[in-house]
């Protein structure tokens, strides 16, 4: 039986191309979307085309029942689910001092509770053996004003996706967390301005951002078989930015001693 992709947020932007990468790599898709049903419909077509398996399905993150209709119907569609890539989220800034509760609870809602929504049904509804797969970003580690919310809530997957990653490790179900670097693909810029893209991309030795390419690497490694050993890990997609690693040694100890899964276990995702 043909193993299954789920990808959050895959109607356009860098979960479109996730989807279609993981279809690439042999997996049936499930293209999700929440309000893009004419792009998803698309993307899914476009595997289609291409020789995949591919079917879009609606569900909105912030929606607990929709996202566990979106796992129902996804299992009667193609059997089994073997990949999750948790893709949505929205970003707004808004300095700590204005007291912006309308902000933060957006961030909330929808970056981290919408991420435990989709981790909680993954966790229930991936085979063993699985892959389940978060996304962060940079700034977490790197503090800049005005991001006070994101970087709550980002910070909140992060712990989630570690947590995780020992719950389910007897069923040898990796749990991972991609942070991104500056990136100027359509994933960044959406419900931004070009100005953090401009002074990130500044901190980084050789004035460059990453590409859309890069995560794409990173994802289909995780996803797929050689991708066992790595679980309870935030891996960090940047060029040159070392401050997010200066942060967990000079805070943790070592980047490997957050929710690493023992040796034991380890058998063979709007904006960010």
């Amino acid at each position: 039986m043909m193993k299954t992709a789920i990808v959050m947020g895959a109607s356009r932007g860098i979960g479109r191309s996730i989807a279609k990468r993981l279809a690439e790599d042999g997996y049936a898709v499930v293209v999700n979307f929440a309000t893009h049903a004419h792009e998803a419909k698309e993307t899914a077509a476009e595997i289609a085309e291409s020789g995949g398996r591919a079917v879009a399905i609606h569900a909105d993150i912030t929606r607990e029942d929709e996202i566990k209709q979106l796992f129902e119907h996804s299992l009667k569609e193609f059997g089994r689910i073997d990949i999750v890539v948790s893709n949505v989220g929205v970003m707004a800034l808004s300095p700590i001092a204005r007291g912006d509760m309308e902000t933060f609870d957006e961030m909330i809602r929808t970056n981290l509770r919408g991420a435990f929504l989709v981790l909680a049904q993954a966790a229930s509804h991936v085979a063993d053996g699985g892959r389940i797969i978060a996304f962060s970003n940079h700034v977490v580690g790197t503090f800049p004003p005005s991001y006070g919310a994101y970087v709550a809530s980002k910070a909140g997957v992060e712990g989630l996706v570690r947590v995780l990653a020992h719950e389910l490790r007897r069923r040898q179900v990796t749990v991972n967390a991609v942070s991104l670097g500056p990136d100027a693909a359509e994933h960044f810029l959406l419900g931004t301005s070009g100005m953090p893209i401009a002074q990130t991309g500044d901190r980084a030795p050789s004035d460059a951002v990453g590409s859309t390419k890069d995560i794409l690497h990173v994802i289909s490694f995780l996803a797929g078989s050689e991708g066992g050993w790595v679980s309870g890990q935030v891996i960090p997609v940047t060029e040159g930015l070392l401050e997010r690693a200066d942060f967990i040694h000079s805070n943790v100890g070592s980047v490997t001693s957050l929710g690493n899964v023992p040796a034991e276990s380890a058998t063979p995702a709007h904006t960010h």
